[in-house]
């Protein structure tokens, strides 16, 4: 299998795990606010490692400090663009959120959609390093942290009066802009190999401003700051071990 074939796979994959994260809503009781906002610094933990060890130190082995530095900066300039430009809520509505049950309902998949951008730039752009294993493990660790993201996204639509089956439905298409993104970095990359040190740390940088942003201020409204902490750090963690065994096992 191809390099950009295996990244968008991979993505997809990835991507579809969103779904599998909203599942728990269609067969128990809605997750306490503590679980949630453990779930989501898991994923950030997640993202933070992901960010670091497959995306970063790459780039700084193939490109150097200073285009790893500025690719990183790019990469957060460019969500922050698409932040400003795009009209999207947070994953928690607030009491000053548009007040169109459809309205907020849509802005949020917005936001996840945004967000889900460079996880599947990031996933693409590790298989354009022709290194499967990495871009396997990034692929399962993005498709962990989309677990506890789809059910953050499908709780609230529960909330605004949706049914189930519809948050489910809506969440799951949340991460399908994953795949696309996915055969944009490994194509990019693979017929443009000189771009590859950028690519990855620009993938960084966008990666760390959903985290920065979006995940850990939202893993800390509910009051629950000391679990999404805790999770932050399981996730790294996880993390971690899993890049140490799938990359140097």
């Amino acid at each position: 299998m191809d390099s950009i074939t295996a990244g968008f796979l991979a993505s997809l994959a990835a991507g579809l795990a969103t779904g599998l994260g909203c599942l728990p809503v269609l067969f128990v009781k809605i997750p306490s606010d503590r679980m949630l906002d453990t779930m989501l610094g898991f994923a950030a933990g997640v993202m933070v490692a992901a960010s670091t060890f497959d995306l970063i130190m790459p780039s700084l082995q193939i490109g150097g400090l200073w285009i790893s530095v500025l690719s990183i900066i790019l990469g957060v300039g460019f969500i922050d663009l698409l932040d400003r430009a795009i009209p999207h809520a947070h994953f928690v509505f607030g009491l000053e959120g548009p007040s169109s049950r459809m309205q907020r309902a849509w802005l949020l998949i917005l936001a996840f959609t945004i967000h889900n951008i460079p996880e599947g730039l990031s996933v693409g752009v590790s298989f354009g390093l022709e290194s499967f294993d990495t871009g396997t493990v990034l692929a399962v660790a993005i498709g962990l942290q989309n677990i506890p993201e789809g059910l953050a996204v499908a709780l609230p639509l529960v909330r605004e009066g949706y049914s189930k089956r519809r948050a489910l439905i809506y969440a799951t298409l949340s991460g399908l802009v994953e795949p696309v993104a996915g055969l944009i970095g490994a194509s990019v990359v693979t017929f443009a190999n000189d771009l590859l040190p950028y690519a990855l740390a620009f993938a960084a940088g966008a990666m760390l401003y959903v985290v920065f942003d979006e995940l850990i201020p939202e893993s800390h409204t509910r009051g629950y700051h000391k679990e999404a902490t805790f999770g932050a750090v399981l996730g790294f963690l996880v993390m971690m071990i899993l890049d140490n065994l799938f990359s140097h096992g």
